[in-house]
């Protein structure tokens, strides 16, 4: 389990939670907001670990009982909520693992933390029956809900959490991370960043996943010979994105980027701008090849075949377009 000093970037929440600590202000309810892998669930356990730690600093020292157990996920005082049905909090997931244990006092720390992920999942009877319990807690308790929509929660859920919203970690320092820790090389690392979008998580599991790789390579190889595909060859190019549905977004993302740098290329001719710096050859080829309004175009056909694919308009016929669109350009 990391502690605060092993998060990369969220310097505000973690200064807001550890002087929490320090002045003794740890309020009874948090909600920890962002998106999928942003680290949420990283605060939320070196904050409670942090709270429970027998050293009593605004920082688990790592070496205590309690944070031994914490780091095994067995520490008592740290209660984990979860949820029968996939997509639903309930009423009696609520009430069996919150209000009902936490009149009982702790069983060794100062505080009893739940952290309760996916909290956006708790229907409104499940929120009713926590808002209860958040209302009039015990002076121990301390719940803090991760979620990724912070507006699915009644008014009066959030009128009694702390709002912690998580902010976008800068590209320089996810980049610098990543070749340190991954030992990826920089040209990768700017790929991983670039579709991170200031998301840690998702940064590592693309530095770290053999999928993203073979999909980055699939991407690009067709990028480099679209122009050259003859028409009877679109349907087998048409079948080959197929392969891909699950991640066409990811699959869209590359062939943005890849049209980025062509464009940033043919208006700058600068190499160090680039996403795809190991591509350049083929970057600057196609830079030469293409006007600035063929690129825009594509852009644009990218951007609407997005839409289209989002509004369950036939697969097929809006890859062929969008390749033809392309080609044509």
């Amino acid at each position: 389990m990391a502690g605060f000093k092993d998060i990369l970037g969220h310097e505000q929440i973690i200064s807001h939670l550890q002087n929490a600590i320090t002045m003794d202000k740890v309020s009874h309810a948090y909600i920890i907001n962002g998106p999928d892998k942003s680290g949420k669930r990283m605060l939320a356990e070196a904050f409670a670990a942090a709270l429970q730690c027998e050293e009593g600093g605004s920082e688990a020292c790592g070496t205590c009982h309690s944070c031994k157990q914490a780091e095994g996920r067995n520490q008592p005082d740290i209660i984990y909520v979860g949820h029968e049905k996939p997509n639903t909090l309930s009423v009696d997931d609520i009430r069996t693992q919150v209000n009902n244990d936490i009149v009982i006092k702790p069983y060794s720390s100062r505080y009893k933390v739940y952290i309760i992920d996916e909290a956006e999942k708790m229907n409104v009877q499940a929120q009713n029956a926590l808002l209860k319990t958040i209302e009039e807690p015990p002076a121990y308790a301390v719940i803090l809900l991760l979620t990724t929509n912070a507006d699915a929660f009644l008014p009066t859920i959030l009128s009694r959490c702390v709002t912690l919203n998580i902010k976008a970690v800068p590209d320089g320092q996810i980049k610098k991370f990543l070749m340190r820790r991954y030992q990826v090389p920089d040209y990768q690392a700017d790929v991983c960043v670039a579709f991170a979008q200031g998301n840690v998580g998702k940064a590592i599991q693309l530095a770290s996943s053999e999928d993203f790789n073979e999909l980055k390579a699939a991407t690009l190889q067709l990028m480099k010979r679209v122009k050259e595909i003859e028409l009877y060859e679109m349907t087998e190019a048409v079948r080959q994105i197929g392969e891909y549905k699950l991640q066409i977004s990811d699959y869209f993302d590359l062939m943005m980027i890849w049209y980025r740098d062509v464009l940033m290329f043919k208006a700058t001719g600068d190499v160090n701008g680039l996403i795809f710096k190991d591509e350049v050859y083929d970057i600057k080829r196609q830079a030469e090849k293409s006007s600035y309004n063929g690129i825009e175009r594509i852009l644009r056909a990218l951007e609407k075949a997005q839409v289209r694919l989002g509004a369950n308009v036939n697969f097929d016929l809006v890859i062929e377009l969008l390749l033809l669109t392309i080609k044509e350009n």
